[in-house]
């Protein structure tokens, strides 16, 4: 019986996680490069995660309410984390067609730039073996995508092909290009 009452919660977890999912999507993204499907997401387990978390929050907080301020108040933490996390997934995006990228975050506008505005970009191998790149666009900003995205490299392939097509460069004449390194644009030094 436990093991059942234990599929059942995990069922409706996901459940819930899939449905918040797609009527966010439905809601929020309208434009040309929402809808080409294709897209550089943060991971599915910080919505999973951020959704069980504000589960066990909800179910402290109602036992904290009668038990203790301490089962009370750790409830409230784990629901703002679970909530925290739940957002980070929910909002963050890079959509992407073959002419240009569209970065969305949660409370800010959503940014759209051309592969022609990559300068550069810098790479960084960080704790626990996952790389950053780090993409330079022509206004001072840069992007940052990681090895632990769903979808990193065929967005970063992409990118490369754009840009060459919309920078008129030959593929071939790129020697800097070597996705087995992680380098898909020209290295930008640092100031």
């Amino acid at each position: 019986m436990q093991i059942f009452l234990t599929l059942l919660i995990a069922a409706a977890v996901f459940g819930v996680c899939y449905l918040v999912d797609k009527s966010f999507t439905k809601l929020f993204r309208s434009k040309a490069q929402h809808r080409s499907g294709l897209a550089v997401r943060a991971s599915k387990r910080y919505g999973i995660f951020g959704t069980v978390l504000s589960i066990l929050g909800i179910l402290a907080i109602v036992t904290g309410v009668t038990q203790g301020k301490v089962l009370l108040v750790g409830g409230i933490i784990v629901l703002g984390m679970g909530i925290g996390l739940a957002g980070y997934y929910l909002s963050f995006g890079i959509f992407y067609d073959g002419e240009s990228f569209l970065i969305s975050s949660f409370g800010k506008k959503d940014r759209t730039y051309y592969y022609r505005d990559i300068v550069g970009q810098k790479l960084y191998i960080v704790t626990g073996g996952n790389i950053v790149v780090e993409l330079h666009m022509k206004d001072g900003s840069a992007v940052s995508v990681h090895s632990a995205m769903d979808g990193i490299y065929p967005f970063l392939d992409t990118a490369f092909a754009a840009w060459c097509m919309q920078t008129n460069r030959d593929p071939q004449s790129c020697d800097f290009h070597d996705p087995s390194k992680s380098l898909w644009f020209p290295t930008v030094e640092d100031v």
